[in-house]
């Protein structure tokens, strides 16, 4: 069997804040799937000597950068979601980028499919460039209690964030599969495992 046969196709995980993707995406990695997040791309693209950060700075200001010249991602959060036309204007900038980042990481994947995690998969497009896509779903009552709990936000920013996203009716409009994530995390883990047992019969992304 050639090389060829093993080039891995790519899931695109996503969900909405709070909805425990990141529990999932740690759960695909133990399984030993290649994984990349787009918020990692997210900061690739935005580091010192970067265009987009030099960008960034000559439309924000120097207040969006911390002591080292790292971008300060709660400053610019807190510039982009309180004016629609500014997150407009930076999703515009940093989208192209970090899609080139991703599926650049995503085309040497060793793994017999590859896993994509992103908040803004359907928002952005980018799920046009994924063979299947698993939505981790939640009631959003439990998004926001979870978020409050991890990230000590207001309940405003929250809204906001919520506000940005994609609606949970739409996300699930895109997906393939879906998985409810209002238990605990060895329940979740144990969902993933099936998942996973499922996608590796799969060729393409389609039985």
């Amino acid at each position: 069997m050639t090389t060829a046969a093993f080039s891995p196709w790519i899931l695109g995980l996503t969900g909405g804040i709070g909805s425990g993707k990141s529990a999932a995406a740690e759960r695909f990695v133990e399984l030993g799937v290649h994984l990349v997040d787009a918020d990692q791309a997210a900061r690739w693209v935005v580091e010192p000597g970067r265009p987009a950060l030099a960008s960034i700075v000559e439309r924000f200001g120097a207040g969006v950068l911390q002591g080292d010249g790292q971008l300060d991602r709660a400053a610019l959060r807190q510039l982009i979601f309180a004016d629609p036309e500014q997150r407009r204007w930076l999703e515009a900038l940093l989208h192209p980028l970090i899609g080139q980042e991703i599926f650049s990481y995503l085309a040497k994947a060793e793994s017999p499919y590859a896993v994509y995690v992103s908040p803004l998969l359907i928002e952005s497009g980018q799920y046009r460039k994924t063979q299947r896509v698993l939505v981790i779903d939640v009631p959003q009552a439990l998004q926001v209690q979870r978020t409050l709990q991890r990230d000590g936000t207001s309940p405003e920013q929250v809204q906001a964030i919520l506000a940005a996203q994609a609606t949970r009716e739409e996300r699930l409009r895109h997906a393939d599969d879906v998985l409810v994530n209002d238990r605990d995390v060895p329940w979740l883990h144990e969902q993933i495992d099936q998942l996973h047992h499922f996608y590796l019969t799969l060729r393409g992304g389609q039985p």
